[in-house]
């Protein structure tokens, strides 16, 4: 079905939360408004398009997100495991290989409510975009231009890259939520970032796009 994308991050205001499961119910933490907004866009969604999903973006864990309105939820259908990609990118930045700590990553892949369904996802576009780098730039960098062909031999950075591309994928599909999301290009590792026109570039197009041809490059 469709997809439609509703932003709750804002419910809760974590600046004035005292961190207690209550704050999500007392008036001077939760906006009101915006939950009675959510609840009822979700229900003309699914009246207007029974097999549409909509996923809540939302880092404040509020509770009933995904619970139907009748049993007094927004209903959502799925929440996005947003903690993910932060953890993944604070792997690779901040720790070797060797010291990863599995205990650590298998508790954020499945740190979420008992049958509260969720998306997973290991990147986003925020790592795409300039300034920032996608996984596969992370763990490969300047090797991608010059040693993914199958014309030469796998160099040791090539090699673990793509071998921790496939682990990353595979175990937060595998643990992460009861859904996967893909950004379109990263499923193959898409080199370089995305870049869209704006002053700073000179309103350039060379970098908004993704590179569909290598796809299908036999190289």
């Amino acid at each position: 079905g469709d997809e439609e994308a509703e932003s709750s991050s804002s419910i809760v205001p974590s600046s004035k939360s005292r961190g207690g499961y209550d704050d999500y119910f007392l008036e001077e933490f939760v906006d009101q408004d915006a939950c009675i907004y959510l609840a009822l866009a979700n229900a003309l969604v699914h009246e207007l398009r029974p097999d549409a999903i909509t996923i809540a973006e939302d880092v404040s864990g509020m509770p009933g997100l995904c619970r139907p309105l009748h049993l007094g939820g927004l209903g959502f259908d799925y929440r996005l495991a947003m903690g993910v990609p932060d953890m993944w990118i604070k792997t690779l930045k901040e720790m070797r290989d060797e010291d990863w700590n599995i205990g650590h990553i298998a508790h954020v892949l499945t740190n979420r409510r008992y049958r509260e369904p969720t998306i997973a996802y290991a990147e986003s576009h925020d790592q795409s975009l300039v300034g920032d780098k996608t996984l596969a730039f992370w763990l490969m960098d300047k090797e991608m231009y010059d040693h993914m062909s199958v014309l030469q031999s796998l160099t040791p950075i090539i090699d673990r890259g793509i071998s921790l591309h496939k682990l990353i994928r595979l175990v937060t599909m595998g643990l992460a939520g009861e859904g996967y999301l893909n950004f379109i290009g990263n499923e193959f590792g898409h080199p370089e970032w995305v870049d869209f026109p704006r002053e700073g570039n000179g309103h350039s197009h060379q970098y908004a796009r993704r590179q569909w041809n290598l796809v299908d490059d036999p190289l």
